[in-house]
């Protein structure tokens, strides 16, 4: 019955699995981007949106279902509800490349995604049912009998297409383009709902597991954060910094931590820990003293799910400095990924380092980026 998943552990290339016969086998690790600067121009590229989910693959043969992340690791387990659409609407016989999103009234909700992975099945089965999640498919690893990998990204495209042509919801394809002109206009509407940039890929390309051979053009912006604590790099306390806690002030005149900076030098790591160690402070006048974890503010040192096993111990710093960083978007009030270190700011007040000088994208409809589906 289409309802009938096997959940397949992926052990690299042991397993008995019907999965092991398909011409593309799991585990596969997924082909890959580096990031430019701007949308490359002239004839020769296919544009897509880029994603702000969880990167998976899909492999099926026949009742046979797997889930694998970047990682290759399966994640049939946390999103029960897409066996029974995934295995009525895909190819009896195939590998699929995606992204696992999680869609919301003002766009893609990555915090949410996150939420899905829980070890408590009950809590897995009731988020599956309050907050299900949809597969995006772009590309196409193997289809019967067929191995595509080699085959030219334009074909494997358009037999993807073809296969999907009724995809309905949580089954997505998604939209491309070959004008850079179109791809420009996404890459201005498109982020408000979540997405985060463009994918750039060569037309001609095969599918290159592990292989940097697409481009990405991300969102790159700029803020004043304040600097309330940093963190010592692995294996060096006291002697190298591994990243800078960031701070904006709310409304309210409350100080949120919103996420790091890092991505030092060797010999810059060294001099901050110098620098830095005058700013040192035992915490009793610091704005994050005594944090219980509760309400909206957000605790450096907490634990997650996603950080069991780091070390997330904190070294307060007066919140005195102030520097600018670069990020490519915020995920609800923090940033959504490590922030580059562009300058310090000595002619800045740290009160000064608010919200407000946030730009605030306004949401685009996300069923029209997902089609009539």
């Amino acid at each position: 019955m289409p309802g009938t998943m096997a959940i397949v552990m992926p052990d690299h290339g042991t397993s008995d699995s019907s999965l092991q016969s398909l011409p593309v086998p799991p585990p596969v690790r997924p082909m890959l981007a580096k990031r430019v600067d701007g949308i490359p121009r002239g004839d020769g590229w296919l544009f897509e949106p880029k994603w702000d989910g969880f990167r998976t693959l899909v492999f099926r043969n026949g009742d046979d279902l797997l889930l694998q992340s970047r990682d290759l690791k399966p994640m049939n387990r946390y999103f029960p509800e897409l066996a029974a659409p995934l295995l009525e609407q895909l190819p009896e016989r195939c590998a699929i490349d995606g992204e696992l999103v999680i869609a919301g009234a003002g766009g893609l909700e990555f915090e949410t995604l996150q939420a899905r992975i829980h070890p408590a099945a009950s809590r897995v089965a009731m988020l599956a049912e309050n907050t299900p999640a949809s597969l995006v498919a772009w590309d196409l690893l193997c289809f019967g009998d067929r191995d595509l990998t080699a085959a030219p990204f334009r074909e494997r495209r358009a037999l993807l297409e073809r296969l999907l042509a009724v995809a309905r919801p949580p089954l997505h394809v998604t939209p491309v383009t070959a004008s850079p002109a179109q791809a420009e206009d996404w890459f201005r509407r498109f982020e408000g709902a979540g997405l985060d940039g463009i994918m750039a890929k060569d037309p001609e390309g095969a599918y290159q597991p592990g292989k940097r051979a697409m481009l990405k053009v991300k969102h790159r912006r700029t803020a004043d954060c304040v600097v309330a604590g940093l963190r010592w790099h692995r294996g060096a306390p006291e002697e190298r910094v591994g990243s800078l806690l960031l701070g904006l002030y709310d409304g309210d005149g409350r100080l949120h931590h919103i996420g790091v900076v890092g991505s030092f030098s060797a010999a810059r790591r060294s001099a901050l820990a110098s620098e830095l160690r005058p700013y040192r402070t035992q915490g009793e006048e610091h704005p994050w003293q005594g944090w219980s974890g509760a309400g909206s503010q957000r605790r450096p040192g907490a634990v997650s799910r996603w950080s069991s096993g780091k070390d997330l111990s904190w070294v307060p710093l007066r919140p005195e400095l102030v520097v600018e960083v670069s990020y490519d978007h915020m995920q609800g009030s923090r940033l959504r990924h490590t922030a580059q270190f562009v300058r310090w700011r000595p002619d800045k007040d740290p009160n000064e380092c608010t919200y407000d000088q946030l730009e605030v994208t306004a949401p685009y409809e996300l069923q029209r980026i997902f089609g009539a589906g």
